[in-house]
């Protein structure tokens, strides 16, 4: 199925309810013949970090677009970003409910810390949405990818590539932040695929999901096992697999071993193309921040059809069971789907990708000749 384009966000061309009949309250249903607030409506969004392109690049700009199609350009949204500060964003979040947004949505730095301060918007009459990242606290509805799946195709991706006798064969494990619950979910996934079938030497959780942290380990892991013995590298995502890469490199490989990533970033996608990265998982932006600007939208207004039909799976957090979540798929991002998938939904384009180092690679890949 054809996913969402950025070019088609503003649209909400692949989630939007419209064709469904049940926008501006046609199709019927209480919920939507008495709306809780008109189009002047106030979004707060915060997000969690810049280290990730994504937020800045994606997320803000799409989900600002479509809540301005939304609301007929009456609406807004009230941006902050907390730079990976837990103790920042506690008080970013304590700031919109000071200014009377009229809902949230939160992507948490740390999803356990914040859990004070989603009560106090909840009591506050605010609804809070957590966004990629499941918060704990009363949330409203939740809507992230599929994250035990990333960690899955993760984990399938380096069984793929070790082949035959992957049992004694060594690798690494370079996961996320402890502080995110996301990071333990893909985890999981990779666990539920590689445990048993390979020998995890090594096993990292990377503070702050920062490169350096991740570097810091790969050349303790180097260290300890040895840099010919390290047959594939578990990679959270594409920022720490630059991260290993680089410290494989320094340290002398000769050929770098798999490494896997998450978030399809220009540089990890450059590095597919060039064999140095051996997948990463692309995530469709566009339908994540459109469907989630949507659920605010239909929240806030008290339409309830839309927002069921946003939020039809359920999601349990350490603090509340049942919430009404999407699960927005994933793909393995390789070599060969690149033109599939980042080309052909507009998050970048051949040119972007193939610059003169990549050129000579991309001449042998379909799609970016």
């Amino acid at each position: 199925m054809r996913r969402t384009a950025i070019a088609l966000a503003g649209s909400a061309a692949a989630l939007s309810l419209s064709a469904c009949g049940v926008v501006d309250g046609i199709g019927g249903g209480s919920s939507s013949a008495s709306p809780k607030k008109g189009n002047d409506i106030t979004v707060g969004l915060l997000l969690p970090e810049k280290e990730n392109s994504r937020y800045e690049k994606f997320d803000y700009p799409i989900i600002k677009q479509q809540v301005a199609e939304l609301t007929h350009k009456k609406g807004k949204v009230d941006y902050v970003n907390a730079e990976q500060d837990a103790d920042k964003q506690s008080a970013q979040l304590q700031q919109m409910i000071t200014d009377k947004v009229d809902v949230i949505l939160l992507d948490a730095v740390d999803s356990k810390a914040i859990a004070g301060d989603v009560k106090k918007a909840k009591d506050a009459g605010i609804p809070v949405i957590a966004y990629d990242r499941l918060a704990q606290g009363p949330i409203d509805a939740y809507i992230s990818f599929d994250n035990e799946l990333v960690g899955q195709v993760q984990g399938r991706a380096i069984l793929e590539a070790l082949g035959t006798d992957a049992e004694s064969k060594k690798i690494v494990m370079m996961n996320g932040s402890v502080t995110d619950p996301n990071a333990a979910q893909f985890k999981e996934g990779a666990l539920s695929e590689l445990k048993g079938k390979v020998n995890i030497a090594e096993s990292y959780d990377t503070k702050d999901w920062k490169p350096e942290n991740a570097k810091t380990n790969m050349q303790e892991a180097i260290s300890k096992i040895g840099l010919d013995k390290i047959a594939a590298v578990y990679s959270a995502n594409d920022g720490m697999a630059g991260a290993v890469i680089d410290a494989l490199k320094t340290a002398g490989v000769s050929k770098v071993p798999p490494v896997t990533g998450q978030d399809a970033e220009l540089d990890a996608v450059q590095r597919v193309v060039a064999g140095d990265q051996y997948m990463s998982v692309y995530k469709s932006y566009p339908q994540e921040a459109s469907a989630a600007a949507e659920m605010a939208v239909a929240k806030v207004q008290g339409r309830g059809i839309e927002f069921d039909a946003l939020t039809r799976d359920k999601t349990d957090s350490p603090t509340d069971k049942a919430i009404p979540s999407q699960m927005v798929p994933v793909i393995a991002l390789t070599k060969d789907n690149i033109a599939d998938t980042v080309v052909d939904d507009g998050i970048y384009t051949v040119k972007e990708i193939c610059t003169a180092k990549y050129k000579a690679a991309c001449s042998t890949i379909t799609g970016l000749k």
